[in-house]
């Protein structure tokens, strides 16, 4: 899978609520719910626990007559919560008609996801869409066209069927499909306009289920438009698979600078909270230099020098602590996220990664004297002895944090360019 040639195009600039998606705004983080929409607290409180993991765009279901009459409720709940997070509804089968028949629910919303493969088959097809599109113009509502693997029009698929059928030397089913899904895409996309959607209300998508699949997807649509792009596998997984299969896809086109605003779809241990998926997705724009979102702590992996666990706990200790104290740092500190911290587990490479961090601890590996040097800004600052060595670090590191940040105007720092 080589690198694409393609340089991507300038996109349009979508407004989802006050959130800004394409053109030179950061990716931006988005997230689903799998609550019944109709249960307004259960939805309200998963929103919010997702926008407080960094979640700046949710989509909630709605897919029957209560879970559009449950919409604007649970948008009053939200704002009465000061959790002003951007909500799309997400429209299969009979968005059309919910769209026309619950107004209040369209107003509450601020995006629409249609699937064009999902709206009707025939003439049904393109009158229903139209009637979506319709709605979002009469509300100035931007439009995620999504199509999907799963849910492709039949009718497009068999046309190109047929007409690979007649050639001499017929293509892959595969790559008709791609094609195919990439087409429905952008035939969506002109039929929107047509209906008086503007480019700057238009996101597009093409989900799929395998990376290899997914990168070549993306790739023809970055060729073919300068629409804003959303990027995810449509169904990454449980656990390791989950994370590794997304991390994949999303890393080999963000890096070419394809891609707009990403979502992380993994399946979760029945009671496992959605907020994994959002904090992966901030850990691929980061490794990526992408964005900061949270300090970033290195940890060695240990060896038969470390036999001893104490590293391992520090870095979870500090890594958590970091967490939980970025709700306050990102107003009374902002930059802090951009901090990075080294706990090494011994002399090999210690010293070494401490001083290329911002503040590390070089800590003593099995044998070696039980001191942990502290190194600051590349120069060593300290020494630290006893039992206690974890709460006297997590006390530098705070210290460290609140003189480098604290003067405001000194360290607000630009978000990270993106690859052309």
């Amino acid at each position: 899978m080589p690198p694409s040639p393609i340089t991507r195009k300038p996109t349009h600039q979508v407004q989802v609520g006050k959130v800004l998606v394409g053109g030179d705004a950061p990716v931006v983080v988005q997230s689903m719910t799998n609550t019944d929409t109709a249960d307004v607290d259960a939805t309200v409180h998963q929103v919010i626990e997702l926008a407080e993991a960094g979640s700046e765009i949710v989509r909630i279901t709605v897919n029957n007559d209560a879970a559009a009459k449950a919409v604007p409720v649970i948008r009053t709940r939200l704002d009465t919560a000061r959790c002003p997070v951007p909500l799309v509804g997400d429209f299969h089968y009979n968005g059309h008609t919910l769209l026309q028949e619950y107004s209040d629910c369209a107003d509450a919303l601020d995006k629409y996801r249609i699937n064009p493969g999902n709206v009707g088959q025939g003439e049904k097809r393109d009158i229903r869409f139209c009637q979506m599109v319709e709605q979002a113009c009469i509300r100035n509502k931007p439009v995620r066209i999504g199509v999907n693997w799963g849910s492709l029009d039949p009718q497009l698929l068999a046309r190109k069927l047929d007409d690979n059928a007649a050639l001499p030397s017929p293509r892959p089913l595969e790559t008709l499909t791609r094609e195919a899904l990439v087409d429905s895409a952008l035939n969506s996309a002109e039929l929107a306009l047509r209906e008086g959607l503007r480019p700057d209300q238009i996101i597009l998508s093409a989900k799929v289920s395998a990376v290899p699949e997914l990168v070549a997807v993306y790739r023809q649509l970055a060729e073919r438009s300068n629409l804003p792009l959303h990027l995810g596998l449509t169904e990454a997984g449980m656990a390791d698979k989950g994370v590794v299969s997304s991390t994949a896809g999303l890393v080999l086109l963000l890096h070419e600078g394809i891609g707009d605003t990403i979502r992380v779809s993994l399946t979760p241990q029945p009671g496992e909270s959605r907020t994994r998926e959002v904090r992966i997705a901030q850990e691929v724009l980061q490794s990526l230099g992408l964005r900061s979102f949270a300090p970033q702590v290195t940890a060695c992996p240990g060896c038969g020098r470390t036999t001893s666990d104490f590293f391992q706990r520090l870095a979870g200790e500090v890594q958590e602590h970091l967490r939980q104290r970025m709700a306050k740092w990102k107003t009374t500190y902002p930059g802090a996220e951009t901090l990075s911290v080294a706990v090494m587990g011994c002399v090999v490479n210690g010293p070494g990664e401490s001083r290329h961090a911002d503040i590390g601890i070089s800590l003593p590996g099995t044998g070696e004297k039980p001191v942990a040097p502290v190194f600051q800004d590349g120069e060593k600052i300290c020494t630290l002895r006893g039992d206690d060595i974890a709460t006297q670090f997590i006390a530098l590191v705070e210290t460290y944090v609140e003189k480098r940040f604290g003067d405001t105007d000194a360290s607000r720092t630009d978000t990270p360019s993106r690859p052309n």
